[in-house]
């Protein structure tokens, strides 16, 4: 539970959102200080109903193959990526809606990814979470691939909607070979 407190002040300090003097101060307290004050209020269950659709609504654009669509679920302005496949990252709303035009060109057939153990916390106007996303491709010649990968979010509430603001996609290595695990397994 106290790491929870940290990751939501760390989130909210990389994001930039401003705090008042005392929260910050409280930041910097031991967890027993902290426990002593009123508990913040809780995510209202619009907020969770929001970022459940949105990640239902990016898996469907997903699966629809809309880059226009998918990328409806990203902030404009400070999105970071950290993708499965090179570069090493992707700054801006731009640079991955290109890496996202590229990976569906490269897969003309039908597409179809399961979302899995989605589990977000919220924290006023910031919000983080992960899943399992287990994406089935379709090759040029009818091939079929499948890559399961690993997904991080950071959501902020902008304009009174919630937006991925940074993403991190992977998948586990195997240490000794050096090799991508693609079918990753609990």
């Amino acid at each position: 539970m106290h790491g929870t407190w940290k990751l939501a002040v760390a989130v909210a300090a990389a994001l930039g959102i401003t705090a008042s003097a005392e929260a910050a101060t409280s930041a910097a307290t031991p967890p027993a200080a902290v426990a002593a004050k009123p508990p913040a209020k809780a995510a209202g269950p619009s907020d969770r109903a929001q970022i459940q659709a949105l990640e239902k609504g990016f898996i469907a654009a997903f699966d629809a193959k809309s880059v226009d669509k998918i990328m409806s679920y990203y902030a404009r302005d400070g999105l970071f990526v950290y993708d499965v496949s090179p570069p090493r990252e992707y700054v801006g709303w731009a640079a991955y809606k290109k890496d996202w035009e590229g990976l569906l060109a490269g897969f003309p057939g039908p597409v179809n990814v399961d979302l899995s153990e989605l589990s977000f916390t919220v924290v006023g106007p910031v919000a983080y979470g992960h899943s399992i996303q287990d994406a089935h491709f379709t090759t040029k010649d009818g091939a079929k691939i499948e890559l399961v990968v690993r997904v991080t979010d950071v959501y902020r509430k902008l304009g009174g909607k919630w937006k991925i603001v940074q993403e991190h996609v992977s998948v586990p290595v195997d240490l000794d070979t050096g090799k991508p695990d693609l079918l990753s397994k609990p």
